[in-house]
């Protein structure tokens, strides 16, 4: 058999696969990427909130070590990311609800609901921080 026969040696013109650097970032694929990204921080978040559950169930010494460490700066930054990450990424599910049922997959569709789950994450995290820190008294 020859090598034209098997395809062996001759050069073949093929495309190359697609990758980022030739798309450019639709906002689409941001919010997959952060979907992701958020589903991910839910679980490191949810490791926290179990351990201040059996902090509390651990006793009154225990619960207050590790509402001492949330009750910091950085502990106050976990519990805003875990939030925002939180009702960013149900918000993500309900857009893909919405797609479950055949329906948003125009391009102007997909981008409304792409922007919403942005700014609405951002609200509404904005608006149980408020709630919060407006019962504690301030910071």
């Amino acid at each position: 058999m020859s090598d034209a026969a098997t395809g062996r040696g001759a050069k073949v013109n093929r495309p190359l696969s697609p990758h980022l650097q030739i798309y450019s970032p639709l906002i689409n694929m941001v919010m997959s990427i952060l979907h992701r990204i958020t589903g991910t921080a839910l679980y490191f978040g949810t490791l926290l909130l179990a351990a201040w559950l059996v902090a509390a169930a651990s006793g009154p010494d225990a619960f207050h070590a590790v509402s001492g460490y949330f009750d910091t700066w950085p502990g106050w930054i976990i519990l805003f990311g875990y939030t925002w990450a939180l009702i960013h990424h149900a918000l993500g599910g309900i857009r893909h609800f919405i797609w479950d049922f055949g329906v948003g997959y125009d391009l102007a569709t997909i981008d409304i609901l792409s922007w919403g789950t942005i700014v609405a994450s951002i609200l509404l995290t904005g608006a149980v921080w408020f709630v919060v820190i407006s019962r504690l008294g301030g910071v």
